[in-house]
């Protein structure tokens, strides 16, 4: 792949294509700290009913991830990074000033669109920036920022809140104009654009209702009552139209999802165990905040600080995992980070009761799941790329990220319809016991990411791929 004669300067490179992504991030995350303050600005909600701030936002990228990846191929990866930049920090003001709850629901879902057109296109202008022995750990870096931002958004998240829920989103608005500058100036672009990459919305439009039905199904059910006739019309809805979206998406000329690409291995496990761990990630992330301000009676800051030291863990242990690859398969790294996981939330379910007492019950387990996060997550997301050839690595970045969305949605989605509305001891430790048990299915996931190399070469070959090491990034 050849790139434009502007010399590459790979610090600053990953800075601006690892920052964009982890401010996308960051966002989809920092809210949870400030539902309490937001509620306050909008009463009369539920917490189902706030909980769509992230799932509106996670639906959408979820759904436009792979079609706006395509967009990225068709007219060229730094036009598409500029403009999801730029549409991400307007509406970033836009929610700050939002007057109700629906109107910042529909501005995050805005935000989603822009943050949906950035992340892919950042990690294929980085595979085509980087020299091919710098791309592995390039890729690794771009993982472990937005494994990162997830889970230091509480921490950030707390600390604006102490000012105002406002600035949650106000403080995007000088990162993004900073980002944009140097973006335009420093980052090349692909000299190679696809003409032909299609995108297909009606596949993007099923898979968003499909979502976001089962979502409502989920958040709404305990409130509602689970023979409510709209959640079962709401279940029938997504089924009906996952269902379409597979039958659609397998005869299309241009999928969202390639089936040649669900044949290579290391790719198709990765999504799945993607979509587990983010489900568990999610669940237990919110969990943890809502344990803190509603049982425990911390104030927003005080929760992000409470939440600060499994976040501080992420970055190291991502070194770590880095490390370990390379004596051990991704698989078995990934499937210690999840299993880690699963034994950090299990402690804390054993630990706590009503009378607080943070450093024996909740922060030994916090700092467990952390390291389990830096283990797994970036783990999960370079491996999935591994084996894909840097011409469809838009595409394949696209789809592993919108299955951390999915399983965000879905995480989410479960523990608000576990917790329902008694907010309380109980209800606590049954959704802590579902979370245990789906880290314990990723972890089982992880073990069938690791490429056979009969499989994997017979698979790229019918991809259009080349057979890789498993540990290497293919270059053209």
């Amino acid at each position: 792949m050849e790139l434009n004669s502007q010399p590459v300067r790979t610090g600053p490179l990953l800075a601006i294509l690892s920052g964009a992504p982890f401010v996308a991030s960051l966002d989809l995350f920092v809210v949870n700290v400030a539902f309490g303050d937001i509620a306050e600005s909008f009463p009369g909600h539920s917490l189902g009913e706030f909980s769509w701030i992230l799932n509106g936002y996670a639906i959408v990228y979820a759904a436009l991830l792979i079609p706006l990846g395509r967009w990225a191929d068709r007219i060229g990866p730094k036009r598409a990074f500029i403009a999801g930049l730029a549409l991400f920090t307007l509406a970033s003001a836009a929610c700050a000033f939002s007057p109700s709850l629906w109107m910042l629901v529909a501005f995050r879902i805005v935000q989603a669109v822009g943050a949906a057109a950035l992340t892919p296109a950042s990690l294929g202008l980085l595979i085509n920036a980087l020299p091919a022995a710098k791309r592995q750990s390039g890729v690794r870096i771009w993982a472990a920022s937005g494994a990162a931002a997830a889970a230091f958004g509480p921490v950030v998240g707390g600390m604006l809140v102490e000012a105002s829920w406002h600035w949650v989103f106000l403080i995007n608005v000088p990162i993004g104009i900073v980002l944009l500058y140097f973006a335009v100036r420093l980052v090349p672009d692909a000299a190679e654009k696809d003409p032909d990459a299609g995108m297909d919305l009606a596949g993007a439009a099923l898979l968003t209702v499909g979502i976001g039905a089962l979502a409502l199904a989920l958040v709404q059910g305990p409130d509602w009552g689970w023979t409510d006739p709209r959640i079962v019309i709401a279940c029938a809805l997504a089924a009906v139209t996952l269902i379409a979206f597979w039958w659609s998406n397998s005869r299309h000329s241009a999928p969202l999802i390639a089936p040649d690409l669900l044949k290579v291995r290391s790719f198709a496990w990765s999504n799945i165990t993607a979509i587990l761990f983010s489900a568990t990630f999610a669940a237990g992330l919110l969990a943890n905040i809502l344990w803190l301000q509603e049982v425990w009676g911390y104030s927003a800051l005080r929760t992000g600080f409470a939440v600060a030291p499994g976040p501080m863990m992420v970055p190291l242990f991502a070194i770590v995992g880095g490390a370990l690859t390379r004596k051990y398969s991704a698989g078995r790294v990934a499937a210690l980070g999840s299993a880690l996981w699963a034994a950090g939330t299990l402690f804390v379910l054993l630990s706590v009761d009503t009378t607080p007492h943070y450093a024996t019950q909740l922060l030994p387990g916090w700092i467990i799941t952390g390291i389990g996060v830096g283990l797994a997550l970036p783990t999960i997301l370079s491996q999935a790329t591994a084996d894909l050839p840097a011409a469809r690595s838009a595409t394949g970045s696209a789809v592993i990220s919108m299955s951390r969305q999915i399983g965000t949605v879905l995480g989410v989605s479960i523990l608000i319809a576990v917790l329902g509305s008694a907010v309380d001891y109980s209800t606590f430790r049954q959704a802590w016991w579902v979370i245990v048990a789906i880290a314990v299915a990723s972890a089982v996931a992880s073990l069938g990411m690791t490429p056979t190399s009969s499989t994997d070469t017979a698979s790229s070959e019918t991809a259009g791929t080349k057979s890789v090491p498993r540990q290497g990034i293919p270059v053209e």
